[in-house]
């Protein structure tokens, strides 16, 4: 596997936060794993006596999504159309069947389509245009 390939790889878990990747090219393959943080803990924890305060919580809760959705099969870069002069391959609200393309994802300087295994009707396209993908990140939903 060409080590520019290997690089762009390391690139892309660093800009996207996953832990790990792993690319089968022919009968090469390779594994990029970012170690875990090393979490400290005390021996024997204090007792402080502590307000009654609410917590805050500021962790947005992970959309639901009705309908089919449509994942990304790699981690990469989104593109709703083949090139910026070109219309987008699909729009919210339009009529498709299994088979068609829907966007295009970059990965390692490859346009890979990414096709709909379902027939049905766009309902929310979850990605803008351009934006890092990762792995198993809902795209589209389909209805």
């Amino acid at each position: 596997m060409d080590i520019r390939k290997i690089k762009k790889l390391i690139e892309l878990i660093e800009v996207s936060g996953i832990s790990e990747i792993e690319i089968h090219e022919g009968e090469e393959s390779v594994r990029i794993s970012r170690a875990a943080p090393v979490v400290m803990q005390a021996a024997a924890p204090t007792m402080v006596p502590l307000p009654s305060v609410a917590p805050e919580n500021n962790v947005e809760p992970i959309e639901q999504h009705t309908g089919h959705v449509i994942k990304s099969p790699m981690v990469g870069t989104f593109y709703r159309s083949a090139s910026p002069t070109t219309p987008h391959f699909v729009e919210k609200g339009q009529m498709l069947n299994e088979g068609d393309t829907l966007c295009i994802i970059e990965a390692m300087k490859i346009l890979n389509q990414i096709t709909a295994d379902k027939a049905g009707t766009i309902t929310k396209i979850l990605v803008e245009n351009g934006a890092p993908v990762e792995y198993d990140e809902p795209l589209f939903v389909i209805e």
